[in-house]
């Protein structure tokens, strides 16, 4: 693995670091110096003509081993992981190492999730939704958070996990959990890999929804085996 561009956004090609053993993709990876309060990125991977997911509809069929470190790497970082509700369900999520907050207007907790030890598994739903009762019987009444009469307020979630302590906020989508919050202008970075891989047909983006247009300044570019792993810092207006 190469870094071509150094996490200040300098032009460089650095051989022989090994940026892909753990240490160093930590150093690379690490929150701007000086930042105050949460961090929000968020992780994807795309195929070079810009789909994120394979034929079955799963991220997981077009990532791969570059992919995977990095991905490793970022989930050691997080404090918290937020996803979803419909992508967790399509990839087929566990509990994980850290605790996982689920995304949902409807409120429903996904199966592979309900029998989560109690804390590891948090939903951010809205008062209106009609699994909300259910969730909290099955997660605790502590661990849901209401967050909004119809939607999920994406400000009022990255406040309540910074008071629980989980400034480090990692979520990995899905395209259309993404817009919202971009647009909600809660997302501070974009990592994203790109795979040497042409797929065509009719995938998902990474960001899904209605127009919108969000600047963002490159940090931080590696390259293996033709895979491409950057960073990206969302620009406020």
């Amino acid at each position: 693995m190469r870094v071509l561009m150094g996490p200040a956004g300098d032009p460089v090609v650095e051989e022989g670091a090994e940026p892909s053993s753990r240490e160093h993709l930590a150093a690379l990876y690490s929150r701007p110096e000086g930042h105050d309060g949460p961090w929000l990125r968020v992780n994807f991977v795309a195929t070079a003509d810009g789909a994120a997911q394979g034929e079955d509809g799963r991220s997981g069929t077009i990532n791969n081993a570059a992919d995977k470190k990095v991905f490793v790497a970022l989930r050691r970082l997080a404090d918290v992981l937020i996803v979803g509700a419909g992508t967790l369900r399509t990839e087929e999520y566990r509990p994980t190492s850290i605790p996982l907050v689920v995304v949902s207007r409807s409120g429903r907790v996904p199966d592979t999730l309900c029998s989560a030890e109690p804390g590891r598994v948090l939903m951010a739903t809205c008062a209106n939704a009609p699994g909300l009762a259910e969730a909290c019987e099955t997660l605790g009444e502590e661990h849901v958070l209401v967050l909004g009469e119809n939607e999920v307020h994406f400000l009022d979630l990255k406040a309540a996990l910074a008071d629980r302590g989980w400034v480090e906020q990692l979520s990995e989508g899905g395209p259309h959990l993404l817009h919202a919050m971009l647009a909600a202008g809660v997302v501070d970075e974009l990592c994203l890999t790109i795979t040497p891989r042409l797929i065509a047909g009719a995938h998902l983006r990474i960001v899904e929804g209605q127009p919108l247009d969000v600047p963002l300044e490159p940090t931080l570019l590696l390259e293996e085996d033709g895979t491409f792993l950057g960073r990206w810092r969302v620009r406020g207006e």
